[in-house]
């Protein structure tokens, strides 16, 4: 089996390197990932610039990438020009913090692996609900127990797996649990602030709010201590809406 490895927090991240060491053995790995930390680009890729490719030396592997890009773009650039072969498997992550409800949206980490659901190739995103000492071995060691059952399943081309585990010990998490994206909002946090030369310029920051009690969601699921674990899609479309605006008389 060929696994292609990339994430949004960069090619040197210990959430890569815990992935990389689980799924090593399961078959020809290949690691292709930004050089730097590109958290919250979602699905962007580049136009307007030139990627930049760097064979790189991570634990010994030989098959490993650097590129001066977007998670979008090392895909890309793996599955169109560095593999041999399209691969068997796509895993991006271990993202340090979930993903989860809104979060998937603006999500580095999961627009890598939606890039290989385009192509019909299983794929699988992975985070941690941690961004402080996340705990990355459980995520880890259960990624490669579910990849068989992936790349077994036939999954819908456009669609992929949402994998969010909490950042603790094995032993503190309580079980799995199948769920669908919680419907929240981002609280944002924008702060202004001054440059050494008296110039304005403002940081974003915030944290996802769940919109209700989120009922079988994956931020529910998280926060009660169960790894969660959501099939999610390209198609974004409302089909019960579609009936409403069918009445807007348009033409």
């Amino acid at each position: 089996m060929r696994i292609l490895l990339s994430n949004d927090d960069g090619i040197y991240s210990p959430g890569l390197k815990a992935l990389k060491n689980a799924v090593d053995d399961l078959g020809e790995v290949w690691v292709v990932a930004p050089d730097i930390e590109q958290s919250g680009v979602s699905h962007a890729f580049s136009l307007t610039g030139p990627l930049r490719v760097e064979k790189v030396q991570l634990d010994g592997c030989e098959r490993c990438y650097a590129v001066r890009g977007t998670p979008v773009d090392t895909v890309k650039l793996a599955l169109r020009e560095i593999l041999p072969d399209l691969p068997d498997l796509v895993i991006s992550g271990i993202n340090r913090g979930e993903n989860s409800g809104v979060n998937i949206l603006y999500s580095g980490t999961v627009s890598g692996a939606m890039e290989g659901a385009i192509l019909g190739i299983p794929s699988i995103a992975v985070s941690v609900a941690s961004y402080l000492n996340p705990v990355y071995d459980p995520a880890a060691e259960f990624t490669r127990k579910i990849c068989p059952l992936v790349t077994d399943a036939e999954l819908p081309t456009g669609t992929l797996v949402n994998i969010n585990v909490p950042g603790v010990d094995a032993g503190e998490i309580k079980g799995v649990k199948i769920t669908h994206q919680a419907e929240s909002h981002y609280e944002e946090e924008i702060e202004k602030r001054l440059d050494p030369r008296a110039q304005e310029y403002y940081w974003i920051g915030g944290y996802n709010v769940l919109n209700h009690n989120g009922s079988g969601s994956d931020m529910e699921a998280i926060r009660e201590g169960y790894i969660s674990v959501t099939p999610i899609r390209v198609d974004q479309t409302d089909r019960e809406f579609i009936r409403v605006m069918k009445g807007w008389n348009l033409e």
